[in-house]
Parts: C-alpha cells; sequence; structure tokens
C-alpha cells in the first residue's frame, strides 16, 4: 500500500519516498506520496519525481493501481523509469492542485447553494461543473453567482472527519451523489465538513477556508435532458 500523505494534509507539497515498483506500462508506485490519485471527480495529481543526483522524472497524472491502495505516478511519455529501491523527492505541481483543491471546495458549495440531487459532477484546472436533477431553471448564473460569492466570503471552515459505515447507512441525506457512491466496507468514510454550510462524503484534497476559493462566477447553465442542468463555474482568473 502507498501512504497517502494528502489525505492527512492537502497542503504538503513534496515528500520523501522509495520506489516500490515500476508496472509493465512503466506507472511508478511509491512507499508514500503527497500525489493524488484521480478519483471522485477529481484529476490526478502532476509534477516531477527528483533523485539524488538532481535528475527529474516528469509526472503527467496519478492513479489508483490494480492492488489495494496502490498509487501509481503516470511518467511523461518518453521519461526513463526509477530503479526499485531507489529514494526520491516527491513534488506535485501545486498551483495546479491548489485550483483542483479551490474548485473542489467550490462544487461543494454550490450543492448547497442549489438544493437539488446531484446527477454528476467533474473538477478541473480552474473551473467545475456540477448536474442537477432539476426540471426547471428556477433561477439565473449571475443569481447562483452572486450566492456562491456571499457564502465563500463567510470565512467557513473546511474539515475532513469520519463517520462509520453504519452511521453513514443510518444518514443516507448525507449522500449528495446520486452517480457515484462513496466508499463503505472499510469502517470508516471520510466526510469534508464546511462548518454551518455542507456536510457530504468526500476524499479529495480541499481548501482550509472557503476564503481561500477566491473570487467564481457561473459561466453556464447547459440543458442536459428533460430534468438535467449543467452548471459551469469558473474562478474568476481562469
Amino acid at each position: 500500500m502507498t501512504e497517502e500523505l494528502f489525505r492527512q494534509d492537502a497542503y504538503l507539497k513534496s515528500c520523501e519516498a522509495q520506489v516500490l515498483a515500476v508496472n509493465e506500462r512503466g506507472g511508478i508506485v511509491l512507499d508514500r506520496t503527497v500525489f493524488y490519485p484521480t478519483g471522485g471527480g477529481q484529476p490526478g495529481d502532476s509534477g516531477v519525481l527528483r533523485g539524488a543526483d538532481g535528475g527529474e522524472i516528469r509526472i503527467a497524472t496519478t492513479v489508483k493501481g490494480e492492488a489495494p491502495g496502490e498509487i501509481v505516478h503516470v511518467p511523461a511519455e518518453g521519461e526513463a523509469a526509477p530503479d526499485v529501491g531507489a529514494t526520491l523527492t516527491a513534488e506535485i505541481d501545486w498551483e495546479r492542485r491548489h485550483r483542483l483543491m479551490r474548485i473542489h471546495t467550490c462544487m461543494h458549495l454550490l450543492s448547497a447553494v442549489l438544493t437539488y440531487p446531484v446527477t454528476g459532477g467533474q473538477v478541473g484546472d480552474g473551473e467545475g461543473r456540477l448536474d442537477f436533477d432539476m426540471p426547471a431553471l428556477e433561477t439565473t448564473k449571475e443569481e447562483i453567482t452572486e450566492r456562491l460569492r456571499d457564502v465563500i466570503a463567510g470565512n467557513h471552515d473546511v474539515q475532513p472527519r469520519w463517520i462509520s459505515d453504519a452511521e453513514l447507512a443510518d444518514n443516507p441525506d448525507l449522500v449528495k451523489t446520486m452517480s457515484v457512491k462513496p466508499p463503505s466496507g472499510q469502517g470508516q468514510v471520510r466526510l469534508i465538513d464546511i462548518a454551518g454550510c455542507d456536510l457530504q462524503p468526500c476524499g479529495g484534497t480541499h481548501v482550509a477556508n472557503t476564503a481561500e476559493i477566491g473570487l467564481v462566477e457561473v459561466r453556464k447553465i447547459e440543458k442536459k435532458g428533460r430534468q438535467n442542468r449543467r452548471v459551469r463555474v469558473a474562478l474568476s482568473e481562469a
């Protein structure tokens, strides 16, 4: 298993790690990592693995491996594989990760501002979207933008906490996303608690306070089927 340092602290930018394996496709497995693997609508981290001699292996993305708890760092095309057993420094592209964290937390707030069942979603670099089971559009993108900005400016703390599988089963309303079920069967489920605003299962990375999200705007609302509405939100600098 790869130790998931990003679960303990989403603000860790680098760590020292040992190469456990290189798979048949060239994917690199480390004993510990700050790289978040693709999942829950959030893309995997990119960055570099740096050797003691200063040489770098560019990492294009990060994914979950076939074995339970395994995280695979996928090198960019043309990069050489490291030796198994080598000690490397794993360093994420922090600017990109921070934008993903800001947008991911914003998507949680969007699901609190629009209180409809969520049928899908995606976190991107500087922008994201949620799909809602919303038969009729009863608001405008300008109104949603204003409501989002008001909540963001409220300086609400964002913290992870854990509940048991049984507690989640007793509180099914915590699960907002109809298309993705939170992982269960491991005894505990991770929640993201945005104080006074939102509480739902999530394994992704988030900012520590809503004010850190900054200015956002709803760019587009699209009709996706008879009852589906897609709301696209972006950081204002994106």
